[in-house]
């Protein structure tokens, strides 16, 4: 990546510099995750009960808002390379490409192996494929430049480039801004989860029922269950948390039992 920037500036390839972004991607990304991971081993405190843990999601935020300010950069520079077309030394240019290229296949050699036994590993094989071919992208743009001319192609391979960062970046975004507003983890049917506590013998109404994602892998579930008799408040609340961790993978959860019968008297019953 950093190659790709020095070339970039000094062959004046716009294509070079969209394909380091491309790599930032990658390299921000596990730099920003390295990050959260150190914070969120930091134990909780009376301030912050939960700890860190949401450092990665920050983190997240992070990286997908600078990307996508470094896309709309390098779209806006392909439209000044188009009105005014800068001089490209298409050989250097060339040559970088070609050393980034070895370094995505070699990488790929590395993470072949193991992108058939772990998702995490297969995950970065791709982001590897997907830097090698942005790559090929340069080299082709580098042969045309070379071969006749046409320095255009430079800001149309950088842009489309650019493009390729977008739908995973706004996908990142679109997680991120999800879990900070707490809204419903996209595993868990709350309508499902909803019928499956009202199933539970004795209970008669769920109200308050709410399931966020604290952090990635850790989801947390509150609820009040409302029972036709308080003497069966321990069996409910034993058979919605089993519920809860058997069929949607919620261990955190905070369930309130309420009487019905005392609801009623005071005229609060929401069904």
């Amino acid at each position: 990546m950093t190659v790709e920037v020095v070339g970039g500036l000094w062959t004046g390839s716009l294509a070079l510099l969209a394909d380091a972004a491309h790599m930032l991607t990658d390299a921000g990304g596990l730099a920003l995750a390295l990050i959260a991971i150190r914070f969120s081993e930091r134990p909780a405190t009376p301030r912050v009960t939960y700890g860190y843990v949401r450092m990665e999601v920050l983190s997240a935020l992070t990286n997908a808002v600078v990307l996508l300010l470094l896309t709309i950069y390098i779209l806006y520079e392909a439209y000044q390379r188009f009105v005014n077309p800068p001089d490209i030394l298409g050989g250097p240019m060339l040559v970088v490409a070609v050393v980034g290229l070895a370094v995505n296949l070699a990488s790929m050699k590395l993470l072949s192996a193991g992108s058939s036994e772990s998702l995490n590993v297969k995950g970065a094989y791709f982001e590897v494929l997907s830097d090698m071919l942005g790559s090929l992208g340069v080299i082709v743009a580098a042969g045309v430049v070379m071969l006749t001319g046409w320095t255009l192609a430079d800001p149309i391979i950088g842009a489309g480039i650019g493009l390729f960062i977008v739908p995973r970046t706004w996908i990142l975004l679109k997680q991120a801004i999800h879990i900070l507003l707490e809204g419903t983890p996209p595993e868990v049917d709350l309508a499902l989860l909803e019928r499956k506590l009202l199933a539970i013998p004795g209970v008669t109404a769920v109200h308050d029922l709410h399931v966020w994602t604290i952090t990635s892998g850790l989801n947390a579930m509150s609820c009040h269950l409302v029972v036709a008799d308080i003497g069966q408040a321990q069996a409910a609340l034993l058979s919605a948390r089993e519920a809860m961790k058997t069929g949607f993978g919620l261990s955190h959860t905070t369930i309130q039992i309420e009487d019905q019968k005392q609801r009623e008297a005071e005229g609060e019953l929401r069904l």
